[in-house]
């Protein structure tokens, strides 16, 4: 995680307790239409096995020769769910990524991305890409100890396997391609994503929407949140309508956040496709006391939870893949509800929390944090939010994420 100074964090807290303007006497709540529920399609019997297998001692926390191992599986799996090779003119299922020695100058490949697709139905638009992703690579062992990585990012991977075995069992395919792409190399600066968008098997333009998902299977905070937040569908208005109508699946709350709510940094296998204005969306349920800590357990993971998130991204895809326009990137973001939603709810369980003694808040944090509830209370009351007021959310999420979680 990217750190900033003390002073940089104090002028987010000052920020984010300055009082938001009053509520107009013309500012009516917004109706809303009720959230659309649906039975998932991928149960906790198709994830959970894929996770306990990429997080098993065995596995020892997937770096070098057990990250080759891990890509093996996920290769296996691909292969198994009918998905063709996406590299070497459609040999292989590998795309190797090289380095050089810094001393010898010798090379040699550093990782592996591993690929697969499923190709549309279309005879036009087979030649547009929806890319479903999650990077199977960890820390490997630090320190004499096993980094298991069952959150980070088994999980993800889990849903990845299981969705590409649910479009193999599919009687309809979508017009578009799909493809599905295990990345390596994320823990490190991003290589195995970054060198793909640098090195694709067809142009970087014909892909048309980019999903990863990392860490899927926890709860922010360890807080009680049945919730995914689903950030970057405000840079695609199809996007963002494509999520409206497809709904979730009983018991998981899409929560949509702007990418920008935590940070310009990326977090994650998203950010060289942003960089080329690709639109995209990034899962997740978001960090936990044990992220990248030995005791990210299988155990600890809510299998429900994944397949929940599982099936909801698996309904999403078919519907990006087959609806007869491609999403396309935009500039200009409009501030969102859901935002507020996902905020307050977060302020007032760790309000709670600390009331019970769950966790130990500093004053100023409560402070911060009580004056967060108020403001996004206003707002959802109101139902709407403007541009100021999402300036002042982002930093009241930026202080969350960097001095409480």
């Amino acid at each position: 995680m990217n750190r900033i100074t003390w002073r940089g964090l104090q002028l987010l807290i000052l920020i984010a307790m300055a009082p938001m303007p009053a509520l107009a006497q013309s500012d009516q709540p917004t109706a809303r239409a009720p959230r659309r529920e649906f039975e998932g399609p991928i149960a906790v019997s198709d994830v959970k096995p894929h996770i306990e297998h990429l997080a098993s001692k065995e596995l020892r926390g997937r770096s070098h020769a057990e990250g080759r191992k891990a890509g093996e599986y996920v290769r296996k799996h691909f292969e198994a769910a009918g998905l063709k090779p996406l590299f070497g003119d459609g040999q292989s299922f590998f795309q190797e990524i090289p380095a050089r020695n810094p001393q010898t100058q010798e090379r040699y490949i550093a990782g592996r991305n591993v690929g697969g697709v499923i190709h549309g139905t279309d005879a036009e638009l087979r030649n547009e890409y929806i890319i479903l992703s999650a990077h199977y690579d960890h820390l490997g062992v630090r320190g004499g100890k096993i980094y298991r990585g069952a959150d980070d990012n088994a999980s993800g991977v889990s849903m990845l396997l299981s969705v590409a075995k649910h479009f193999h069992n599919t009687k309809h395919q979508p017009k578009r391609s799909i493809v599905f792409l295990g990345f390596d190399m994320e823990e490190k600066m991003l290589w195995g994503s970054r060198w793909f968008v640098a090195h694709p098997p067809w142009p970087i333009g014909n892909v048309k929407f980019f999903l990863t998902a990392d860490m899927i299977g926890r709860s922010l905070g360890n807080l009680p949140l049945p919730t995914v937040f689903v950030m970057g569908s405000e840079h695609s208005p199809l996007v963002k309508l494509a999520l409206d109508d497809v709904g979730s699946p009983k018991g998981l709350e899409a929560a949509r956040l702007g990418i920008d709510l935590i940070g310009p940094v990326p977090r994650s296998d998203y950010g060289p496709f942003r960089a080329k204005k690709i639109p995209f969306l990034f899962f997740s349920t978001g960090e936990h006391p044990d992220y990248h800590t030995p005791n990210d357990l299988p155990e600890r993971i809510d299998h429900e939870k994944v397949a929940r998130i599982s099936s909801l991204i698996a309904r999403l895809s078919k519907q990006l893949g087959s609806q007869s326009e491609a999403p396309v990137w935009t500039d200009e973001l409009k501030p969102h509800i859901d935002e507020a939603k996902a905020l307050n709810k977060i302020c007032s369980l760790l309000m709670k929390a600390n009331d019970d003694e769950e966790y130990k808040l500093t004053d100023l944090q409560k402070v911060v944090i009580s004056q967060a509830v108020l403001k996004t209370k206003r707002i959802i009351t109101r139902g709407k939010m403007s541009a100021n007021e999402r300036k002042e959310l982002i930093s009241v999420a930026q202080v969350l994420l960097l001095s409480v979680f």
